[in-house]
């Protein structure tokens, strides 16, 4: 119990200390506007990494349809705050979000999450090519192709930390929770895992509409802080970059995750010079990673404070 109340404690200071640094690289000034806008895209990006972790490695779903629920808050909150340019109005935006994107991952998940593999990875992908379609397709709601940029900025650093640190919090306590283990069980073996009295169906739906939610809210700080949003912003390829950084991190790390994401940021902010060969660099950056460490950077394993057992200890 001891080791645990000093981790906890650690973890705090840890989480206080990185906010306190990043808020005073901002206030001061420090951080030039360029670098700040890198800080915030790499926060979404953690959010919708560690997120689609929890479906992906924690539960062994091969989903590709996290860019589709993070358009679906984004535009929630760039909906409400054409009419309301408050934060009540970003704040009724991330709740309208939140209420649709629950009600989507629902609609997706009880038809196509019977699905294995490839199969369910295609279908997903199909989902959220739907809402994209059906968001540009939405009229004056959503204004089409043009998109929508005519609202003001709410998301701030402390908004924004915050969601980080509570679905870092919750996954966690998901993962070493009994939904954490029907999970693991379903992932390495979803035949044993039912005939162990699993409910697979329920856990495997559960594990997806919770990481569409985030994957919501996380577009709509996008929404709240980049003030423009238009529908290819939410496209294939957006599924995809989340992808990269949860198999860079490691699938079942959820700090994996978060190193992976921050290691892409500071990746794609060096190449910000070489403009004619960034993608080309970026990609033997990330070929290179993963001959390294195939498993990704963390594997399975997760950042501790708490001091790991010698094998003749653990033993004895």
């Amino acid at each position: 119990m001891r080791r645990i109340k000093k981790s906890s404690i650690a973890w705090t200071v840890v989480t206080i200390g990185i906010f306190i640094l990043l808020n005073s690289l901002i206030q001061f000034r420090i951080l030039r506007p360029a670098q700040q806008i890198s800080l915030y895209g790499i926060g979404i990006n953690i959010i919708l990494a560690v997120s689609l972790n929890m479906i992906l490695g924690l539960s062994g779903q091969f989903s590709l349809g996290h860019a589709g629920f993070m358009s679906i808050g984004a535009y929630s909150v760039g909906v409400c705050l054409t009419s309301f340019d408050s934060i009540w109005g970003f704040g009724l935006g991330i709740l309208v979000g939140v209420f649709l994107s629950m009600i989507v991952s629902l609609l997706v998940a009880i038809p196509t999450l019977r699905l294995k593999g490839d199969y369910l990875a295609i279908a997903t992908l199909g989902a959220a090519e739907i809402i994209r379609v059906v968001i540009l397709n939405l009229g004056d709601l959503t204004n089409g192709a043009a998109g929508m940029s005519s609202f003001s900025r709410f998301t701030t650093l402390p908004i924004l930390y915050f969601v980080i640190i509570l679905c870092i919090f919750v996954i966690m306590m998901l993962n070493n929770s009994r939904f954490g283990r029907a999970w693991k069980s379903i992932r390495d073996d979803e035949l044993t895992a039912a005939a162990m009295g699993v409910n697979v169906t329920k856990y495997k739906v559960i594990s997806f509409v919770l990481g569409a939610l985030f994957a919501s809210v996380a577009g709509s700080l996008y929404a709240g802080y980049f003030t423009q949003i238009r529908p290819e912003m939410f496209d294939f390829n957006k599924s995809i970059d989340i992808l990269v950084i949860v198999v860079l991190g490691g699938m079942g790390s959820v700090t994996g995750s978060v190193i992976a994401a921050i290691v892409l940021g500071l990746v794609n902010i060096s190449l910000q010079s070489f403009t004619d060969i960034r993608m080309i660099l970026y990609a033997l950056i990330l070929i290179v990673m993963m001959i390294v460490r195939p498993g990704g950077i963390l594997g399975s394993f997760e950042l501790s404070f708490e001091r790991r057992r010698k094998d003749g200890a653990s033993k004895a």
